[in-house]
């Protein structure tokens, strides 16, 4: 399966040796034709404000708006913020891809990163995994048909609608696949 990645800004490439680990073919997409081998998308954690920017700039947003109401799409931290309803200020729309109001940096400035124990709840099984929360969000609502998936304490730290899968953390920076495997294997 190709997977693509939006690579305009952040830890694209760590997406890219999470896929790899899992069998499949990482896509690095930069402009809207690239999204036309991709069988899902994953869009990273960076800095909220320029991957919209960029994204703009590109002309990627019509594609990616269509790519994700059809077809399954993972965002982690500043990706979860440009998938979101609502984020707060930023300098263009988020996609509003999945039902969800987000504070952007809920956890503190860069120096109060931290990694710590979530707990994922996939297919009637709860697991731990190593949760990096790096500048992280909040989400701070979810809507009707958004589903909890995976917990900090008692914050929700990842949620799924049909086939959007949102994550305030950074799956990649581990060297567990299980996140990702959840997201080629289930969402979609």
């Amino acid at each position: 399966m190709n997977i693509g990645i939006l690579a305009l800004q952040g830890d694209f490439e760590m997406h890219a040796r999470m896929i790899k680990k899992l069998g499949h073919t990482p896509v690095f997409v930069r402009y809207a034709h690239e999204l036309n081998s991709c069988d899902k998308l994953i869009i990273p954690g960076g800095e909220s404000t320029t991957m919209l920017k960029l994204i703009e700039k590109n002309s990627l947003r019509s594609d990616l708006l269509d790519f994700g109401r059809s077809r399954a799409v993972m965002g982690t931290c500043a990706g979860l913020i440009v998938l979101s309803r609502e984020a707060g200020d930023l300098p263009h729309p988020s996609l509003n891809l999945i039902d969800l109001e987000v504070t952007r940096n809920a956890y503190g400035r860069q120096i109060d990163s931290f990694v710590d124990t979530i707990v994922f709840e996939a297919d009637g099984q709860q697991m731990e995994v190593e949760g990096v929360f790096i500048r992280a969000p909040k989400i701070s609502k979810l809507g009707p048909d958004v589903q909890p998936l995976a917990y900090h304490e008692r914050e929700v730290v990842m949620a799924a609608n049909d086939h959007i899968l949102a994550a305030t953390f950074h799956p990649e920076l581990t060297d567990d696949v299980r996140i990702h495997e959840y997201f080629i294997n289930k969402i979609g």
